[in-house]
């Protein structure tokens, strides 16, 4: 699920499942980032299961600030994510320190 950190925060808090069933669905709400803006940042602290679609919804996400000259932070990922990260060398890509 993903939810504004605060009202007009430019920060978003992602929490639940982010697998291949939910990523379609978020990938699907946060195309409305293109034209409302995209956030600076996004909160991982509360997923509690993911696996590869969910690194390559945040890709994703990181190609469309790079598009526009920004940069989303991504923070507190699960350890899963930064071992899927670390194992397919994005990790970097996504301004995390992978091992």
């Amino acid at each position: 699920m993903i939810e504004a950190a605060a009202p007009g925060s430019d920060s978003i808090h992602l929490s639940g499942d982010l697998t291949v069933d939910e990523v379609p669905t978020v990938y699907h709400e946060s195309q409305q980032w293109l034209e409302t803006g995209l956030p600076r940042q996004v909160d991982l602290s509360a997923l509690k299961t993911t696996d590869s679609s969910a690194i390559a919804l945040l890709l994703e996400w990181a190609e469309w600030a790079r598009a526009r000259d920004l940069e989303i932070e991504f923070i507190d990922p699960p350890e899963g994510m930064r071992t899927i990260a670390g194992l397919s060398q994005v990790g970097p890509l996504l301004g995390w320190e992978t091992p």
